[in-house]
């Protein structure tokens, strides 16, 4: 017998300083049908997801709360994970970073990384955003008078002793690794950015640690210090699946198949994270699939716009495969999307109640009403390759003039699978919505089947379920 072949996929891990809204779940929803595809498709899949845990922002939180970081860490996480089976993902592996295995395997991968002469002891001073847990280079400080441009607050200058990792020398090998692998970073946009990033302004070295904190993964060789959080929350994608202590597992995985992250995050992830596997002699992911943002009529969520939506308060109006469906249609994955509570009415009752329910509805009744449920004869009758609808020319004088609407089946399979595999789910669901389900409603509606069956005569539903082409041009119906 031949084995599977693997697909290994991770998304974000998450910050739980809060439950997660609609734009957190986005990026789930996405990574969760590739996830579903490759199943469908043979594939043995592994999809990990996770928390990002040892951040001081948690440990705040934690603290504001009066409770221990650990028991607020594990509260959260089973939260986030009541929010994700509602939305019915099918993540195989969730990780925490604060747990003690994770903890283990990233202190050996450190290590490795500082044997090989990749991390080396000094000082670093830049500007600093508590909200990103990120040094910002003197020239965006600049570009933005001094705010960080994603959370608009005042940069920090800070000063301290650290450990640096050697960034700047994976450099060139990151640049020719972008130029070569055109899949590495989708979509296309995105990956010009990077490229354009490193080439304006070169790499840094990397800030790997933070001194004097309480709260997080002390360093192997030196712990005094605690590992910079970006640092510690990348490796989860291979402490997930066994690095550091079950090498069979990690081998039969790694690389990554894809990545799925943010759009705001996409330097992490194709900067420094493959320079930190090639430091520790791993290979980097196959691809880095950087995605949109989901706005709420037009805005941007915040706390302070009081816009925040959650997905369990859409689901308890409508239903999970609803609340799917209009993310995956509405909202282009590689790009920017919005959620609009009247737009999510008007696709709900278009596509699926009046589109699709009415096909299902209409399908079903006239088989259960009519024949129990039961088509004699009809196993294992494969389906035909195509069907033709013979449509009357608009404006034609004489009723003998039609044209002919055929729907190639396997064609549209094969572009919804196109679609499906480059993550354009939107175009998957057009595809499937314009070629099969609008084309077969019309069908439906023109011959009215249900008019003409009986259970004693099986030919003019076969005739009318479009069994064959020929025929049905020529039958009664």
């Amino acid at each position: 017998m031949t084995a599977k072949p693997r697909w290994f996929q991770t998304t974000a891990i998450d910050y739980p300083n809060s439950r997660p809204h609609i734009g957190t779940a986005f990026e789930k929803v996405g990574a969760d049908v590739q996830a579903r595809y490759r199943r469908m498709e043979g594939y043995d899949v592994c999809f990990l997801m996770g928390n990002d845990e040892n951040t001081l922002k948690v440990a705040d939180k934690a603290k504001e709360l009066g409770q221990d970081p650990q028991a607020y860490c594990d509260d959260m996480a089973r939260q986030f994970r009541e929010v994700w089976d509602a939305l019915d993902i099918s993540y195989d592996v969730f990780i925490q970073t604060s747990h003690e295995r994770h903890k283990a395997c990233c202190r050996k991968f450190v290590q490795k990384v500082y044997d090989n002469g990749h991390i080396y002891k000094g000082t670093y001073e830049g500007w600093y955003c508590q909200g990103c847990e990120e040094f910002k280079s003197d020239k965006l400080h600049a570009e933005n008078n001094g705010l960080c441009p994603i959370h608009q607050r005042p940069l920090i200058r800070r000063s301290e002793p650290c450990w640096l990792f050697r960034l700047s020398a994976f450099k060139d090998r990151l640049l020719a690794h972008l130029k070569e692998n055109p899949e590495f970073v989708q979509p296309e946009s995105r990956r010009n950015e990077m490229i354009g990033f490193i080439e304006a302004e070169g790499l840094d070295d990397l800030n790997i640690s933070r001194h004097g904190e309480e709260w997080g993964i002390r360093l192997p060789f030196d712990p005094e210090f605690t590992i910079y959080v970006w640092f510690d929350a990348l490796l989860t994608y291979i402490t997930g699946i066994g690095y550091g202590d079950d090498e069979a597992t990690f081998r039969a995985n790694w690389p990554c198949d894809t990545h799925f992250i943010g759009k705001d995050i996409t330097r992490f992830h194709t900067h420094i994270w493959p320079a930190m596997l090639w430091a520790a002699g791993e290979e980097a992911p196959k691809r880095v699939f950087s995605h949109g943002f989901v706005t709420v009529d037009g805005t941007k969520m915040g706390k302070s716009m009081g816009n925040v939506v959650q997905p369990l308060d859409i689901i308890a109006k409508s239903s999970v495969d609803a609340y799917r469906y209009y993310f995956m249609r509405e909202c282009p994955f590689p790009s920017d999307g919005d959620y609009s509570g009247q737009r999510y009415e008007e696709v709900f009752n278009s596509e699926l109640a009046n589109n699709l329910g009415n096909m299902l509805s209409r399908c079903l009744t006239l088989i259960t009403k009519n024949f129990d449920g039961v088509l004699p004869q009809t196993a294992n009758v494969a389906p035909e390759k195509s069907f033709e609808r013979r449509v009357l020319v608009e404006g034609s004088i004489s009723m003998s003039e039609f044209t002919t609407d055929r729907v190639d089946i396997p064609e549209t399979v094969n572009r919804v699978r196109s679609h499906v595999e480059a993550c354009q789910y939107n175009s998957a669901l057009q595809a499937i919505v314009q070629s099969l389900l609008s084309p077969t409603n019309r069908f439906l509606e023109e011959s009215a089947p249900w008019k003409l069956v009986s259970p004693t005569n099986l030919a003019p539903l076969r005739c009318c379920l479009g069994r064959s082409s020929r025929s049905a041009s020529r039958a009664s119906c």
